[in-house]
Parts: structure tokens; C-alpha cells; sequence
């Protein structure tokens, strides 16, 4: 296993604090990736979302279908990364990733042209999948090459805080600043963001060896223990693609809530912001599973709040469970897949995302065509939370199929 401590040289504390050092820049550098690869360039559409519909005549059904778009470019990019198997090539397109990020932030700001939108939105799905799966692989393979914990808790801070940051920069922009004005300054926040996104990632290491001079060796699960695994994340994808898109528009029509919805995406990334490093250490206690478990259960509870308690402080306190749960699960199951894989993290990790971004195609196109018939955005949270009910009896199935292998695998230990 990669997940002890890390061995250290005795060369004294000089070593110590450079390589120490040295994980804060890598780890620093993923929380600026996804700073701008989700904060800007794909979670800014959120709360502009009610904006770009009063100033831009951005339809209910377009803003479904734009953001459906965006996941296909997501699942695109999860394709892609599940193909992938050079550490060099996964380092280039990353770092282009990057660059375009700030390119399809820019295009928003450029046109009203729904196809232009369109196009836009696809290109910031894919850059997406570059820093959350060829950038998460790659962090992953230097902890474990440098004998750290395989863990992401800090990492995937960077997604709570872009959905925190963004919201809050649009609270503060919106009395001063149009649509087209905060979709410049998103690309302007983007451009300070590139920098240590690209030069605090060092060029991957091909050697096969941890610094220690240790084989890695992939440990691959069984064929069944994948297919539920994919099938549980499916449900998963769907649970949490409702509310990241709608959280905003669902919240400004509830009753005595038109103009909180903003404030309710900045509760999801308050509640997201340390959820990682929160799951890291419930998990280390209880085990990955029943970690998960856990963290869809009260995810459920987080998407129904808002609709079935209603009121300010039932709808915050959901937001904050919706952001501390959701982004839980996606940390906990890529660490899992990195611990699987340690030479190609980002294969596994693109065919788990395969099946959470199939749901987040079809979760917002299903959403807007209900909001459309029925006037009200609420069908699809009682939807999604049905899903992730689905979702949890499945992981308990999963523990059954964990017990069964490791039953298989123990006369040839």
C-alpha cells in the first residue's frame, strides 16, 4: 500500500521542510487549477445564470441545454483521459487546458450568439476534465512517487473555494457590473490564476520508481466491483448536477426567497471549501465505502431541504450539506481510483468520471425541460435525490462485492 507515512532520510530538517515545501507548490498548484478551470470557467455560469436570463434573454430551456453542453465537453475530456497512459502527453494537454479555460471565459463575454455560447461552454467541459482528472492524476502520481499520503483533501479545496469565490465575486460585481462586464473580469481573475496553475506543477517522472527507489504496482478491483462502482457514481453525477447548475434559479423562486439564491451557492462552496480534507480523515476512521455512504445520505438530505423545509436557514444549511457532501465523494472516489491505479491514476479516473458525466448531461437537459412544463425547478431535486437513493443501495452492494473478492484473494495472500 502507498497510504503509510512517508519514509524519510535521515538528512536532517533542511531536507524535510524543501520537501514539504514541495508538496504545498504541487498541491497549490491543483488549487489554482481548479480555481480556473471550475471556479471561472465553469461555475462562474451559475450564479450569472439569473443575470445573463434578465440582461442577455437567455432562455430556461437554452440555460438547460448550455449547461448539459458543458458536461458533454466534461465527458469528452473523461474519454479522453481514460485513453491516455503517457505522463508527458497528459502534462501538455493539462497545461493547454489551462490556456483555454480563460479562452472559453472570454467567449462568453464576446457574443450573445446562443451557438457561440454553445461552443464556448463544450471547450470549458473539457478543460475541466484537464484539471480535475489529467491535473488530479498527475498531483496523484507525485504524492504517492514522494511517499506522501495519497490523499486530496487539499487539492479538491480548490473546487469549494472557486464555487465560493465566484459566487461572491458576482454578489460584489452585480450592483456595478452587466453580464458581459463580470464575464471580462472572470477572464481577468483567470489570467492571475494561470500562473502558478502551470509553473508550480513540476514535468512528470517516468522512471516506474517512488523517490525511495519502490515498484509502483497497480491493484486493480474486480470487473463486477467496477461496473457498480461506475453505476453507484452515475447516481452520484446526477444527485449533484441539479443543484451545482439550478441552486441559484431554484433558490430566487421559493417563496420568500427571490434574491438569496447567490447567497446559497456561496453556502455550497463555504461548505465544500474544506469538505475534502474533512472526508480524507472520516475515511481513514471508517473506511472509503462507508465514507461514501455516509456522505450520499446526507447529500440527500442537503438536495431536499430547500423544497421540503423551505425558509432562509433550512435552505443555507442545505446548501452547506449539498457543498460539504458532494465534492466528499468525488475526492474519496478519485483517491480510490489513484490507490487502484498509482502508474495511471487518471485511467481509472476518467471511466468513473465517464458515468458522473453522463449524468450531468442528462441531469440539467431533464431538469430545464421540467422546469418548462411544470414552472417550477423542484421536480428536479425530488428527481435527483430519488437517484441518489439509488446511488447509496448500490455502494452497499459494493460492500458486499468488497467482502467477496477480498474472501477470493486471501488463499493466494
Amino acid at each position: 500500500m502507498m497510504n503509510h507515512p512517508p519514509e524519510r532520510p535521515p538528512t536532517g530538517q533542511t531536507v524535510h521542510s524543501s520537501d514539504a515545501r514541495a508538496r504545498l507548490k504541487v498541491l497549490g498548484a491543483g488549487i489554482f487549477s481548479l480555481l480556473l478551470v471550475l471556479g471561472v470557467a465553469r461555475f462562474a455560469y451559475t450564479p450569472l445564470l439569473p443575470l445573463m436570463q434578465q440582461q442577455a434573454g437567455l432562455g430556461v430551456a437554452q440555460a438547460g441545454w448550455l449547461a448539459a453542453i458543458n458536461y458533454a465537453g466534461y465527458l469528452s475530456g473523461a474519454i479522453l483521459a481514460s485513453q491516455i497512459s503517457s505522463l508527458v502527453l497528459k502534462d501538455k494537454l493539462y497545461r493547454i487546458g489551462m490556456v483555454m479555460a480563460i479562452v472559453s471565459t472570454l467567449v462568453m463575454a464576446l457574443t450573445t450568439n446562443v451557438v457561440l455560447w454553445a461552443i464556448s461552454r463544450y471547450v470549458a467541459g473539457l478543460c475541466s476534465s484537464a484539471g480535475m482528472l489529467l491535473g488530479t492524476g498527475l498531483i496523484l502520481n507525485w504524492l504517492i512517487r514522494h511517499n506522501h499520503r495519497s490523499e486530496l483533501g487539499i487539492h479538491f479545496a480548490g473546487i469549494g473555494l472557486g464555487i465560493a469565490g465566484c459566487s461572491a465575486a458576482v454578489m460584489l460585481m452585480s450592483p456595478a457590473l452587466d453580464w458581459r462586464e463580470q464575464w471580462w473580469a472572470f477572464t481577468a481573475i483567470g489570467c492571475v490564476l494561470l500562473y502558478p496553475a502551470l509553473a508550480w506543477l513540476p514535468a512528470p517522472d517516468q522512471t516506474g520508481l517512488t523517490a525511495s527507489g519502490q515498484k509502483m504496482v497497480d491493484k486493480p478491483p474486480s470487473a463486477l466491483y467496477l461496473r457498480i462502482f461506475m453505476a453507484a457514481y452515475f447516481c452520484a453525477g446526477f444527485g449533484y448536477v441539479v443543484s451545482a447548475t439550478f441552486i441559484v434559479a431554484i433558490v430566487n423562486k421559493l417563496p420568500g426567497l427571490a434574491g438569496q439564491g447567490n447567497l446559497a451557492f456561496l453556502a455550497i462552496g463555504l461548505g465544500a471549501a474544506p469538505a475534502c480534507i474533512n472526508w480524507d480523515f472520516i475515511a481513514r476512521r471508517t473506511g472509503d465505502l462507508n465514507a461514501l455512504i455516509l456522505a450520499a445520505v446526507l447529500q440527500i438530505v442537503g438536495i431536499l431541504l430547500p423544497v421540503m423545509v423551505g425558509g432562509l436557514i433550512p435552505t443555507l444549511l442545505g446548501a452547506l450539506l449539498f457543498g460539504g457532501t458532494f465534492i466528499g465523494m468525488v475526492s474519496l472516489v478519485l483517491s480510490m481510483a489513484g490507490r487502484y491505479y498509482p502508474t495511471k491514476p487518471a485511467k481509472m479516473m476518467g471511466k468513473m468520471t465517464l458515468s458522473y458525466g453522463v449524468a450531468q448531461i442528462v441531469g440539467p437537459a431533464i431538469t430545464g425541460q421540467l422546469a418548462v412544463r411544470l414552472g417550477s425547478y423542484n421536480a428536479g431535486l425530488y428527481f435527483a435525490a430519488g437517484v441518489m437513493v439509488v446511488g447509496t443501495l448500490l455502494l452497499l452492494v459494493l460492500k458486499l462485492v468488497e467482502r467477496r473478492d477480498a474472501q477470493h484473494t486471501r488463499p493466494q495472500g
